[in-house]
């Protein structure tokens, strides 16, 4: 029984974990709650109560990485409002101990925000040019994990997440002058987000850099007004004076190398 460790078992870790779990691995989680340590053990996960701080980790960091192969760092940037950590800093702080540790494979969930708007479809070749300080922070973190040569990364750039607990509409329904209306989305549901990853995990598919946004690219307006329709929530209003930037996000290569077909393009 191959075992793996998540650091991170949250939106996406775990359920992440539960159906790695279903897979015959056996999963040690880390989570900052003290109250998730037992909804993980009654799953099957082993936890861990682990806080990656910029110049410290508390918990028991050594025990979490012991005996696994695999890696997959699922902790996001904490930017929004008033945090403004230093991810890559947090980054560094972890390099010693997994270097140190039996961990020879890395998977870090990154985000496209590491490429600009410039109205083009951006592929893993598009040289990356952020235009947020999370951006900024992702993209220097990867360097970091690539350029170890303790242990191979594969890197996963997903769009914005979505699933059935979770859709930006409803946080836009309603709303009055939105940019953008005729940029095209770029979304990724957290079933095709687990599905992924696991195909990387099966077919040992690691020193490899994917963009994963499903291949379902409407603009903003027509896309969120349907959604508003289908969720039966007020309209966005969006400002059609100004022209739209955005990007496409292609998972060409994603779909080429792991033989992958998105399940869910809405």
């Amino acid at each position: 029984m191959k075992q793996i460790s998540i650091l991170g078992c949250g939106w996406l870790g775990f359920p992440l974990a539960k159906s790695l779990l279903s897979k015959n691995y056996s999963i040690n989680g880390s989570t900052t709650s003290f109250s998730k340590l037992e909804t993980f053990k009654s799953v099957g996960i082993s936890p861990f109560l682990l806080s990656l701080d910029e110049n410290e980790i508390q918990g028991d960091l050594s025990s979490f990485l012991l005996n696994s192969e695999i890696l997959i760092i699922a902790i996001p940037p904490k930017l929004r409002g008033n945090s403004n950590e230093n991810f890559v800093s947090k980054i560094k702080t972890l390099l010693p101990s997994i270097e140190q540790s039996t961990i020879n494979k890395v998977l870090f969930i990154s985000s496209t925000s590491v490429y600009a708007d410039n109205n083009n479809v951006v592929t893993e070749n598009t040289i990356p040019n952020p235009e947020t300080e999370s951006g900024l922070q992702l993209l220097d973190s990867e360097k970091l994990l690539l350029n170890n040569t303790f242990f191979q990364t594969t890197i996963l750039r997903f769009g914005g997440l979505i699933g059935k607990d979770r859709h930006p509409i409803r946080f836009l329904a309603g709303r009055t002058n939105l940019e953008n209306p005729e940029a095209p989305i770029n979304l990724i549901h957290q079933e095709d987000c687990i599905a992924i990853i696991e195909r990387i995990i099966e077919q040992d598919c690691w020193g490899e850099v994917f963009n994963a946004v499903a291949p379902f690219h409407p603009s903003r307006k027509r896309y969120y007004t349907e959604k508003a329709i289908e969720y039966n929530l007020a309209f966005p209003q969006f400002n059609e004076s100004l022209t739209s930037i955005g990007k496409t996000i292609s998972s060409d290569k994603l779909i080429r190398i792991l033989g992958y077909d998105f399940k869910n393009l809405s």
